[in-house]
């Protein structure tokens, strides 16, 4: 994909343009971020409300009431002045958020992966740097997808199928992509108060400096991940949470965190996939395997249905292994 150069490139950039008008103060947060998934990232209406955890129905209405607010604001196809801009900031970042994690971790299909996607959205935070180079945040976005993207080389095995990130390469991650992702965190990280994107991007960083999976310094992701917690109150954030409490403490305790989640994430295969990784651990067979079956039938992900029917499967004939992160999603806050 092209790659605007300079602040005179970004600002003439139509896509750019298009993805701020698509935040449009007019709009919620939530109808702009999927009004912009749809216009700008081009994920479809089913995509967009398997990221907001919502029936396909209400997000096609949501998507089509945003259209007609945008249409009826006569809004000029320009970038917004400074202030608007700073206003719609928020929601640009989440939408491209939400697009990478799309095209790192395809939540529907036979692809593990689009890369085009994924790509789209790094060149879009590029921009937005450039727009905005002192914001923390902006770069704490960038840092945290290229420190994510800097692993997709290691987790698809020949067949396409997935590789968890305890068993990756290490060898095979982009060296280029984590020097630039964890500059871009020190340099976040002085750019005022710390914000989510930038907390993510920390964890990331802690996992790619790790030569071997067995050198993760769980105690300090489980710290960040306490913090990201209390700042965010996102379901998704307390999952990852219970995964790095389980490596630090055992499962016993991960599996304790996870009891407050059933309302909140009722259904969603994560969960089922994060308890039956639990346990695992615990040397509980049948509850993981009963556990990796409802995530497998629950997942609209093919190479994530057969990675968690093979783990079941392979649980029957198996001793369990030692206590090992769950497979690599991508983004650890997905809405």
């Amino acid at each position: 994909m092209r790659e605007p150069r300079g602040c005179d490139a970004a600002d003439s950039d139509d896509t750019l343009i298009l993805l701020f008008m698509c935040c449009h103060p007019a709009l919620t947060p939530a109808s702009a971020i999927a009004l912009t998934l749809r216009a700008v990232g081009g994920l479809t209406t089913a995509e967009i409300a398997n990221a907001f955890l919502v029936p396909e129905a209400t997000m096609a209405q949501r998507i089509s009431r945003a259209k007609q607010r945008v249409k009826a604001s006569g809004v000029p196809f320009q970038l917004p002045g400074s202030d608007e801009r700073a206003e719609r900031l928020r929601s640009v970042l989440h939408v491209l958020y939400l697009i990478f994690n799309e095209g790192y971790v395809s939540s529907i299909g036979r692809d593990l992966h689009r890369a085009g996607l994924s790509g789209e959205a790094i060149r879009l935070t590029r921009a937005t740097r450039r727009l905005l180079p002192d914001n923390g945040e902006v770069s704490g976005l960038l840092a945290l997808m290229l420190l994510t993207d800097a692993r997709r080389p290691a987790r698809a095995g020949p067949g396409g199928e997935l590789i968890p990130l305890a068993d990756q390469d290490r060898t095979r991650w982009d060296r280029n992509l984590i020097t630039e992702g964890v500059a871009l965190v020190v340099e976040a990280m002085s750019h005022g108060p710390v914000g989510e994107y930038q907390l993510q991007a920390a964890i990331t960083a802690v996992h790619d400096e790790a030569a071997r999976v067995e050198d993760t310094d769980w105690p300090q992701i489980l710290a960040l991940y306490g913090l990201l917690e209390r700042m965010t109150g996102n379901p998704m954030v307390t999952l990852n949470r219970a995964i790095a409490a389980a490596m630090v403490h055992g499962p016993a305790t991960g599996l304790a965190l996870l009891e407050g989640l059933d309302e909140r994430l009722a259904g969603h295969y994560r969960l089922d996939a994060v308890r039956g990784h639990l346990f695992e651990m615990a040397g509980d067979a049948d509850a993981a395997v009963a556990h990796y079956r409802a995530a497998s039938s629950r997942t609209t992900s093919i190479p994530e249905q057969h990675y968690l029917a093979t783990r079941a499967a392979r649980l029957r004939t198996q001793a369990p292994g030692p206590g090992r992160p769950i497979h690599d999603h991508g983004g650890s806050d997905t809405p």
